[in-house]
């Protein structure tokens, strides 16, 4: 972009250092120090005016809102791989591009997935509760806090993509038996690498596993996939992590019937009207059903370093006329 005039670029939140000091170099970049979510009339405000939106996942770029856009928006940059709260197709009507960041979480996210996947079992928040609570730890005995243990069981993965496969490569090296529900089967070399088994029925998989995890995203096809009458099939022994998205869980069918007690737990990172939390969990989680998590899948310097960079790389591949190599179409969404 050498000799160019520098685009105006609008980020909505507070990045790393290193990701905004290079905004800064490269770009007209207008940063958000206080790091608070920008309110509607802001964002109207930022479309009119800016050459590139940078949003992150709290942030909803609908139709409405693209519609107020200035003729200089040509680029929405996304902070994040998910473009649930994106309209791709009322963007593309307008011109305008929308990329986003996407084999960059994989790792981390797959990470805490797993590190959920043995929380619930083994109790882990309610031992760590234990030694900072008012009362005083008595010691070690042989039938206290005794969990459940997750080697030799069976793991439902509902979504095999990049994390998904990155979680049943961990959980086959702890020792669980690896299957999976997905629009399409993975390739033959991946299967028999993870000894996977795959099933065309997500409610016969359901009915089955020990554990599940949900990794798929959130599209319309997606909303309330695990219904009231799916997570109704799983074990009362059974867990359920989600690191992925909220509404993908029927979230008051999933408190009931763990209060009920027909499904042994959860792991959850992700909730189905977040920043709200409904109340009924924080119940749950204070009687050991359930480990909540703030949505910090992600959560890693290295990732939102990663993210960044993909971000710059976007924008500098579009001011200088190329393709961005994370452009989203809107038939992928």
């Amino acid at each position: 972009m050498a000799g160019k005039k520098r685009p105006l670029v609008v980020i909505t939140r507070k990045l790393p250092d290193p990701v905004e000091t290079r905004m800064r170099e490269l770009f007209d970049a207008r940063l958000n120090v206080e790091d608070r979510p920008m309110t509607q009339p802001e964002l109207v405000a930022a479309v009119k005016e800016a050459d590139v939106l940078v949003p992150t996942i709290t942030d909803h770029i609908d139709a409405a809102l693209i519609a107020q856009a200035g003729e200089n928006l040509k680029l929405i940059a996304n902070f994040g791989n998910g473009v649930d709260k994106i309209d791709v197709a009322a963007a593309a009507k307008k011109g305008i591009t929308v990329t986003n960041t996407p084999n960059v979480l994989t790792e981390d996210t797959a990470d805490m997935t797993m590190a959920l996947m043995l929380a619930v079992p083994r109790r882990l928040a309610e031992g760590a509760n234990v030694l900072t609570g008012e009362k005083k730890w008595a010691g070690w005995s042989p039938t206290w806090m005794l969990g459940r243990r997750i080697w030799g069981k069976r793991l439902g993965i509902v979504g095999m993509g990049r994390i998904g496969t990155a979680v049943a490569r961990r959980a086959k090296a702890f020792g669980l038996s690896i299957h999976y529900h997905n629009r399409h089967r993975v390739l033959p070399a991946v299967e028999e690498e993870l000894e996977a088994t795959y099933w065309e029925s997500l409610d016969q998989m359901l009915a089955r596993m020990d554990i599940i995890s949900v990794n798929c995203p959130s599209t319309p096809a997606t909303f309330h996939l695990l219904s009231g009458r799916r997570l109704a099939l799983m074990q009362p022994s059974a867990y359920i992590v989600n690191t992925a998205r909220g509404d993908i869980i029927d979230e008051e069918s999933l408190i009931k019937l763990i209060h009920d007690g027909k499904i042994a737990g959860a792991g959850l990172d992700v909730y189905e009207h977040e920043p709200a939390l409904n109340a009924k969990l924080l119940k749950l989680a204070a009687k050991g059903k359930v480990v909540l998590l703030p949505h910090m899948g992600s959560a890693t310097l290295e990732g939102r370093i990663d993210m960044g960079e993909k971000v710059i790389i976007n924008i500098r591949a579009f001011f200088d006329g190329h393709r961005p190599p994370d452009r989203v179409l809107p038939l992928r969404t």
